[in-house]
């Protein structure tokens, strides 16, 4: 898979020249080229293409972006290294890979499911944040049985610490009088939001697994187990569920409601 462009102080500090921070001011004082032009704060290249002179000795860099998808059980942190006196293993305990990785989508201790691992931060935090609008779909099993009018009222969004929840999709796979099971699909992802939402309209978390990141599922993949995601799977990671357009569609009925 091609290596996307990345920022230079972010590249400097993969090949060692010095911290994040640092690298960022050696740029500040003039003493980066890219292919022979003084860059700037913010400029970026290509780590595979483009020449990157830091006064004027040329850095050597090899990255390769890996990506690896691991089926997360319940008790295991979504962490890189517990708190002091916490013993519950961590995902770095499970995934025996190299190198710092970031995570995609961190799951509560006690929630179960996908989650993908890579050491390309920026790529992260592209798949992390809400403005890229990349999908989340988890399958949810709720206390008591949802009216429709409780189900419309979750995906248009509801008030948690001052501000609404973004307009998602919500659909009923198996209802009784004691428990719902909901496909959820989310653009957004606070803290406990899921379970927050749930309790605020009277239905309480029983277990909550998230199945994909983008069209990017667990397929058979066991609890605890992990692989390393093939080109085909990091673009169907990058691909959005089919119900993004419903929920986009929801979001300008909110708006065009709230003006009106």
């Amino acid at each position: 898979m091609a290596v996307p462009q990345q920022r230079v102080q972010k590249i400097m500090a993969q090949a060692d020249i010095g911290s994040r921070r640092k690298c960022e001011e050696i740029i500040r004082q003039g003493r980066v080229r890219v292919n022979g032009n003084v860059i700037e704060l913010g400029a970026k290249a290509d780590p595979g293409k483009d020449r990157i002179q830091v006064d004027g000795e040329t850095i050597a860099l090899s990255f390769e972006p890996l990506y690896i998808v691991f089926n997360k059980p319940k008790g295991v942190l979504s962490t890189n290294k517990a708190e002091h006196g916490d013993e519950r293993p961590t995902i770095r305990d499970l995934v025996d890979a190299p190198g710092h990785l970031f995570t995609i989508g961190r799951l509560d201790a006690d929630s179960e499911g996908l989650i993908v691992l890579t050491n390309d931060g920026e790529a992260a935090n592209r798949i992390a944040h809400p403005r890229y609008e990349h999908t989340k779909t988890y399958k949810v099993t709720v206390k008591g049985k949802l009216s429709r009018s409780t189900v419309e009222d979750w995906e248009s969004g509801i008030w948690l610490d001052n501000s609404r929840t973004a307009a998602c999709s919500v659909s009923v796979l198996q209802s009784s009088k004691s428990s719902t099971v909901l496909r959820l699909v989310m653009v957004e992802g606070r803290k406990r939001q899921i379970k927050r939402v749930a309790t605020t309209l009277g239905h309480p978390v029983l277990r909550l697994v998230r199945t994909h990141i983008g069209r990017l599922g667990l397929g058979t993949l066991r609890k605890g187990a992990w692989y390393q995601l093939d080109e085909r799977e990091i673009q169907a990671m990058m691909t959005p569920a089919a119900e993004l357009s419903a929920i986009r569609k929801r979001r300008r009925e909110r708006k065009r409601k709230s003006k009106g």
